[in-house]
């Protein structure tokens, strides 16, 4: 049945533009994640808000430690993370917010507003591998 409206009809209802992308929060999480992990002295990820208690997280959910709020171009987020124990936290945060900023980026096209960083805690290493090399 031809619009009345003059628009001709197509498969996108209401002669939306199919070009458009949208990209869930999840995605962008997953991403920001990734990226936060990778900068040296992050031991891992935090619980974020919802978690509640801190807890450190396998790279299978790294979103759970990020909260994304992405819009059509643009992207605000906040992680959540565990550094190691000995690191200067704000030279960790710092370089955890350009890593973040440029793999969003670089990946989605979207442009990154803020990337907050929530330092929740601080992971010691693991004295079982100091008495495992005393042992011969």
């Amino acid at each position: 049945m031809p619009a009345s409206d003059g628009q001709t009809s197509g498969p996108f209802e209401g002669g939306g533009d199919p070009s458009v992308v949208r990209i869930s929060d999840d995605v962008v999480g997953t991403i920001a994640g990734i990226a936060a992990v990778e900068v040296e002295g992050v031991a891992g990820m935090g619980g974020g808000i919802v978690g509640g208690i801190t807890e450190m997280l396998g790279r299978k959910n790294l979103a759970r430690g990020v909260k994304a709020e992405v819009g059509e171009r643009e992207a605000a987020l906040d992680l959540f993370v565990i550094v190691e124990y000995g690191v200067r936290i704000p030279e960790v945060a710092q370089r955890v917010q350009e890593n973040v900023k440029r793999a969003v980026e670089s990946m989605t096209g979207l442009a990154v507003l803020e990337v907050n960083i929530h330092v929740q805690g601080v992971a010691f290493r693991q004295e079982g591998r100091e008495e495992e090399s005393r042992v011969r």
